[in-house]
This record gives C-alpha cells, sequence and structure tokens, in this order.
C-alpha cells in the first residue's frame, strides 16, 4: 500500500482525476478499450467532476460501479444516478456505462444477465474506491450476509450482499475482481477514516474488507 496525502480535498480531487486519466490514456495507447470501475457515495464526486473534462477517446472507455444499491436510477439513492450526472458527462458522456441494476425484485435473479455484459471488460484498468468508518469498501461490509463469499479466491464476479444498516439489497463486485485490477486507488476524508484504514492493516479481511484490497493500491488521504 502507498499513501499520499494532501493538503486539502479540491488538490486531491484533481491530482486523483489526472493520474485517472493519465492511466486511462495509457491502456488506450495499448489499443483495444479501458475499463473505468468507480465507487459511488458523495467523496469521489469532486474527482467525476474533473475526469468528465479529461480529453481521451471515451467511446473506447467502459464505466462500470464497484457497487450498487437495488434500486431504479430515478432514486436518489442510486449509484447509477450519481455517475450519470457527474460522471458521464461532457467529453465523458461518450463512454459506455454498465449498470449492475436491471429491473427485477431481487439481484439473484438477473445476476447472469449483468456478470454476462462485465465479462468482456475485465480485468478493470483503472479502480477507483472508497471506505466506511466500518472498513468496508465497495458493499462488502462486516457482517454482511455474503461476505465470506465475496472474499473467496474462487468468488464470482458481483455478489448480492445485505447487511444490518443498509435499508435495500446491494450488488458488489468480489474481491478477487476488484483485486485484478491493474491500477487500484483508495480515496479517504477525514481523521477517522484514517484511523480505520491503519486499524483496517492488522485485521483479517473478514473483520475490515478493505484489507483485501490493499496490496498495491495506492489511498489518497486528506484532512
Amino acid at each position: 500500500m502507498k499513501l499520499i496525502e494532501y493538503a486539502d480535498a479540491e488538490m486531491m480531487a484533481l491530482d486523483l482525476a489526472n493520474t485517472i486519466a493519465g492511466e486511462l490514456e495509457s491502456v488506450l495507447m495499448g489499443g483495444g478499450r479501458a475499463t473505468l470501475v468507480v465507487a459511488g457515495g458523495t467523496t469521489p464526486g469532486p474527482v467525476f467532476d474533473s475526469l468528465s473534462g479529461a480529453d481521451l477517446d471515451w467511446p473506447r472507455v467502459d464505466v462500470a460501479l464497484s457497487d450498487e444499491r437495488w434500486l431504479p436510477e430515478v432514486n436518489l439513492r442510486s449509484n447509477a444516478r450519481l455517475i450519470k450526472e457527474r460522471l458521464l458527462v461532457g467529453r465523458a458522456a461518450e463512454a459506455r456505462f454498465h449498470p449492475l441494476f436491471v429491473p427485477a425484485d431481487d439481484p439473484e435473479e438477473v445476476l447472469a444477465e449483468i456478470e454476462s455484459g462485465l465479462i468482456p471488460c475485465l480485468p478493470i484498468s483503472v479502480l477507483l474506491l472508497g471506505m466506511g468508518v466500518d472498513m468496508h469498501t465497495a458493499s462488502l461490509f462486516p457482517g454482511g450476509d455474503n461476505l465470506a463469499t465475496a472474499l473467496a479466491p474462487d468468488a464470482p464476479i458481483l455478489i448480492p450482499i445485505r447487511a444490518d444498516g443498509a435499508p435495500e439489497p446491494r450488488v458488489s463486485m468480489s474481491a478477487r475482481v476488484l483485486n485484478a485490477a491493474l491500477s487500484k486507488h483508495l480515496m479517504i476524508t477525514g481523521t477517522a477514516k484514517r484511523n480505520a484504514l491503519e486499524k483496517a492493516q492488522n485485521l483479517p479481511a473478514s473483520e475490515a474488507p478493505v484489507s483485501s484490497v490493499l496490496s498495491d493500491c495506492t489511498v489518497h488521504w486528506s484532512p
């Protein structure tokens, strides 16, 4: 794990957007397509705002979420809604988006269908994750009903997750798929999350799921 500290969140967002754009450009220069997987939530929003204007061959970029609430895009809590409002605009509007939600009562009914659209996009080229103070990342929550499956070396691409404190089911990429990314970034802010990160490094992934993706990961932190 490599840790980069920034004076403030604005500087971090600009630097991280430039870094991600450069990494995507390097992949695209090799021919073919590039895959960008990002977290939802409010923290990466400023990164998306900057990245959306990057001068990239966006039609050759596949964009997906690391995880999603099992909610339609019209819902204010939908990660897909956030991505479409803040990342897939401007130049980046030409990227190909792969949602993790399709209309169904339960994610288990349609996971195979969603996975089939992701298979050609793997491995992930560039990954941007966040972390909660409970040391979860993506929707890999401590105590989640399918956490052990999500952390297994032979885990499928997507895992349905239900956890205390999560009002609706989630769908998350497994640790195996996240870890296979060519470049991994974790973005956190504040003292509480910095302390949680340090704690996670000494805990098993079953207690601190974020520890499952820290190897060769660059962590970006601002107060």
